[in-house]
C-alpha cells in the first residue's frame, strides 16, 4: 500500500512536466517544384486564417539556409517562403497564420495555415495559398497546398509533398538537453 502512495505521488510530481508546453524553432520552407505543372485552385476563402494566430510573435535566425541554397541552385525548386520562429509547443495544438507580402482585400500573394500538435509525433496541419492579383487587387489566379494530419519526427526535416507545392518543415527543441558523452572506459 505504501508503495502506491510514493507510485501515486511521484506520477502527481512529474506528470504535469510531461505535459507542459517547452519552447521549439520552427522553420519552414515553401516550395514550388518546377518539374510539376502548375494547378491553379479556388482563391482562398474569406475566413482562411480563422481561429489562427496573428502570425509569428518571435522570429529566429534560420539553420537550414543551406538546403535552400541547394534547392535554388538544383533548378528543380523555386523557394517561395522561408521562415523560421521561437514557438510554445505542448499537446494543445496551435495555429498560426502565415503571410509574405502586400495585403490586398485580406489576401496576401502567400498566405497560409501552419497547426502544430505534440504527442509521441508531432502532427501538422498544414493549408497554403498563393495568389496572383489583378491590377485592382482581386486575387485572379491561386494555387493551394493542403496536407492535413501528417505526423512528423522532431528534429528531423520533413518533406510534405503537396504536388507541385511542398512544404519542408523542421522542429527543434530549444529546452532538451544534448544527450551527455558516454564515460571514457565504455567509449572502446
Amino acid at each position: 500500500m505504501r508503495l502506491f502512495r510514493i507510485l501515486s505521488l511521484l506520477l502527481v510530481v512529474v506528470a504535469p512536466s510531461a505535459f507542459a508546453d517547452s519552447l521549439y524553432q520552427v522553420e519552414m520552407i515553401l516550395v514550388r517544384q518546377n518539374a510539376e505543372p502548375q494547378l491553379n485552385s479556388r482563391p482562398a476563402p474569406e475566413n482562411w486564417a480563422v481561429d489562427a494566430r496573428q502570425g509569428i510573435e518571435k522570429i529566429s535566425p534560420p539553420r537550414l539556409n543551406n538546403i535552400v541554397e541547394k534547392l535554388q541552385a538544383s533548378g528543380d525548386y523555386t523557394v517561395l517562403l522561408h521562415k523560421a520562429w521561437e514557438q510554445n509547443l505542448g499537446e494543445q495544438a496551435v495555429k498560426l497564420k502565415i503571410t509574405d507580402g502586400q495585403e490586398q482585400f485580406g489576401q496576401f500573394p502567400i498566405q497560409g495555415t501552419l497547426d502544430l500538435q505534440l504527442g509521441r509525433f508531432t502532427r501538422i496541419d498544414a493549408s497554403f495559398w498563393l495568389n496572383q492579383f489583378d491590377s485592382n487587387g482581386s486575387v485572379i489566379a491561386s494555387e493551394h497546398l493542403s496536407q492535413p494530419d501528417v505526423r512528423t519526427k522532431n528534429n528531423q526535416l520533413n518533406y510534405l509533398d503537396g504536388g507541385h507545392l511542398a512544404l519542408l518543415v523542421k522542429i527543434t527543441s530549444l529546452t532538451a538537453k544534448p544527450p551527455s558523452a558516454p564515460p571514457p572506459g565504455l567509449a572502446d
